[in-house]
This record gives C-alpha cells, structure tokens and sequence, in this order.
C-alpha cells in the first residue's frame, strides 16, 4: 500500500472510531466515560491529525524526490 493509500485508510478509520464513538456516547453515560475520552480520545484525535498532516508532508515529497530522480 502506498503512503497516500495509507493516508487514506487512518482517515477513514479514524472517522469510523469517532462516528461509532459518538453512538457509545448516548448509551455509556457515566464519569468512567468522560474519563476514557479524556485520556485516549482526547490524545488520539489531535495525533491523527498531526500524523496525517506528517503522512501529506511525506508523500509530497516523496513524490518530488521520484520527479527528481527520473
């Protein structure tokens, strides 16, 4: 798989975990919930972002390194 294949797989389960979150969400209703999202969600969402961020960067210049070496 590609760096832009992986890319798009994190998204899309990272979309899938936040969508399957939000139904959890409406059922586990006590502190314990709160305090799960806190310590791993709260981290995990903003390191997605920086990791697909990273993955863009990567791919990009990968791609020009190709460019430069044909």
């Amino acid at each position: 798989m590609s760096l832009g294949g992986s890319r798009s797989r994190l998204a899309g389960v990272t979309r899938e975990l936040a969508a399957r979150w939000r139904e959890t969400r409406e059922h586990w209703t006590d502190s314990k919930r709160d305090e799960f999202e806190r310590r791993f969600l709260g981290e995990l969402w903003p390191n997605v972002d920086r990791a697909l961020s990273a993955m863009e960067e990567l791919d990009q210049l990968l791609t020009k390194v190709r460019r430069d070496c044909e």
